[in-house]
Formats: C-alpha cells, structure tokens, sequence
C-alpha cells in the first residue's frame, strides 16, 4: 500500500540534522508517511526534502503561512494536513483555498488555545485575543478531524459541538526517564519546579507559595529550573529564601532526570497546561506532583493517589500541600510508588504514535 502525502504545518522551531531522539519520532512517521514539514527553524532557512524552516517572528510566520501552505500544496501535493495548534490549522484553511486544493487538514489540539493570548508572552499579545480566538475556533469547527491528546483537550473540543476522531499521547522521548529504576526519595526534603517562567505557569503563585511553606519545613529546599519573563520573581525569591531556593536557567534531559531523582516532588501550579509532558516525566522518576486543578494536569495526576492538587492560582492551599508531602515521607513514598506505575499509561513508542497517525490519516481518505 503506498503511503499518503502528509504535510505538517508547526510553530515549533527545529533544527537540522535532528537529534537522536526527535529522529526516531520523524523516522517512524516517515515509516509510515511520506512526510514534508513546515515549520520554523531555530538557525537559518532549510529545505533538506522532508523539513522546510523558515526564519520569522511569530506574527510574520502566521501571516505568511497561508501563501507557504499554498506553495506547498502545489509542489508537494499531499493528501493531507496535519496542523499542530488551531493558530497553524486557520493557515492551513486558508492555503488550501488559496491553491484550490483538496487536500484534508487534521487539527491536532494540544492545549486551550484561548490562553495563547491571555497567558503566554507579551502583554501586547492580549489585544490579539478578539480576532485570535474567533480564527482558533473557526479552525476547529472547520477542520476535516480532529485529534485530541487528553480528556481535558477532548473536553474543549466537544464545546464547540465537535467530536475528536481520535485521542492519543504525541510521542516524546523519555530514554533519560525510564532508563533505571526510580531512584529513592531523598533523605532532605525537596521539591522541584521545571518549566519556562511565562504568566501562564503561575510563578507568582509558587513564588508566594514557597515563602509561605519555607518556614513551615526549614530543611527543605525548593529547586526551580526554567527562564522567562517572570525571572525577576525568582531572583527575589532567592534572594529572600537562599538557604532553602536555587535557580538554574537550564537543563538537559539527563540532568532533568537527575534533578527529579533528587526532590521529594515536583511541584507544577499553572493555571493552563494541556497533557503537561514534566508531569509524564516525574512519574517515569517515581515521583509525585503537586499541581493546581487546571488544564490536563488533573488527567494525569489523581488527587490523593499520585499527588496533591489544588485549586488553581490558591498560594496558601498550594503551601499547605507542599508541607505535607514535604513532612510526611510514607505519603511521599505511597505517592511516589503510584506515580510509578500509573507512568506506562502516557507514555508510547514512535512506532505506536506513526501507527495511530497513519491509521488516522487513512480514516481521513477512506
């Protein structure tokens, strides 16, 4: 059986070659696929036949996509779409009128697209939200289907009066995860945060969390790992608490693998998330998660088995949850052996994640 001609649409910023992990997921697909990706490159412009990146900002990459997705259609000519956000789909839609073109476009739906605006970036991208939002949801209601990565995106979806056709975890290499058993939970307690310092992670929230909980566990220590806008937060943060706070900008996977051996739990208060990928992470680790009830992180961490959530945005409640796992080490350790193996659950191989693609692009065509 010849393979479909798909070409993804994607914001995500790649570079070429690949790295081993992110090769075995386009090496997979391309199994199953004949691929072509669009996307934006983290270096210069390259066209290698299966990647095409383009170097722009991101308001001139979603203006300019429409006219890049037409070019495709007529050079490439695949069967179909696959745009990764609603923001690439309503681009997608609009090339394939432009190039007069049949081919199906499948949204992928990763997270809540109304908090692009609200939450992520500049405060300046707020002023976008009017038009943003209605093009996100023209997107989804006029895609040919849609895939769906959690309940909670499924959720969001069905809103609008749309059923996914399928949901199913995106491959993400977890080698550095499950390469050895977890680790035992430290002696000295502590927890760890791993993610950019955006609006839409509540840093305020853990910042003001933290100087709350602190006090309550002076030999526990709170890591945070991630850079961004809010940086300024944790620098004071440190500045206040430096016996029990530290602060690094970045880590690979290994050293994050390592970081989460060394923490009691990893502690995640955003206020969106979609299927949060460190969540995924820490539970390959054997370790719990305190989060907020927001977004998809109530689909992976169950309150009270694996972890501890609490109303988003809530610093005190946030505290007081921290304390007690930090205090009570056969509650970390039962938490901690249930994060374990409720892992396998969200997690899948490239050859598992191509099947389920194809199978869905063949639902599209037949």
């Amino acid at each position: 059986m010849s393979r479909p001609r798909v070409l993804w649409v994607s914001r995500t910023r790649y570079r070429v070659p690949l790295d081993a992990a992110l090769g075995r997921k386009w090496d997979a697909l391309g199994a199953e696929l004949h691929v072509r990706v669009l996307a934006s490159s983290a270096d210069g412009p390259v066209d290698d036949g299966r990647f095409r990146l383009v170097t722009s900002h991101t308001s001139a990459f979603y203006l300019g996509l429409p006219f890049r997705v037409a070019a495709e259609l007529r050079s490439f000519r695949p069967d179909v779409i696959v745009a990764q956000s609603p923001y690439e789909a309503a681009g997608a839609l609009a090339g394939r009128r432009l190039a007069r073109s049949r081919a199906r476009v499948l949204l992928e739906v990763h997270g809540d697209w109304d908090t692009a605006t609200r939450l992520y970036g500049s405060p300046f991208r707020r002023l976008l939200e009017p038009v943003s939002r209605r093009a996100s949801r023209a997107a989804v209601r006029r895609a040919d289907a849609v895939r769906t990565v959690s309940p909670f995106t499924s959720a969001l979806v069905r809103r609008l009066g749309v059923e996914p056709a399928a949901t199913f975890t995106t491959y993400f290499d977890v080698s550095a995860f499950d390469a050895n058993p977890p680790a035992p939970l430290p002696e000295r307690p502590a927890v760890l945060f791993i993610g950019v310092l955006e609006r839409y992670k509540n840093v305020h929230g853990l910042v003001e969390a933290w100087r709350l909980a602190a006090p309550r566990v002076p030999g526990a220590t709170l890591r945070i790992v991630g850079r961004g806008r809010e940086r300024e937060l944790v620098e004071q943060l440190v500045r206040d608490l430096p016996s029990q706070t530290s602060w690094t900008e970045r880590l690979d996977p290994v050293e994050v693998a390592v970081a989460l051996d060394d923490a009691t739990a990893l502690v995640l208060p955003s206020f969106s998330e979609g299927l949060p990928r460190v969540a995924m992470e820490a539970f390959a680790r054997g370790r719990p998660v305190v989060g907020s009830r927001a977004g998809g992180i109530p689909d992976i961490v169950e309150h009270g088995v694996n972890g501890l959530l609490v109303p988003a945005g809530d610093g005190p409640a946030l505290a007081d949850a921290l304390v007690r796992v930090l205090t009570d080490p056969e509650l970390a350790r039962r938490f901690a052996d249930e994060a374990h193996a409720a892992a396998p659950r969200w997690l899948q191989s490239p050859e598992e994640y191509a099947r389920g693609m194809r199978a869905l692009v063949d639902g599209l065509l037949h």
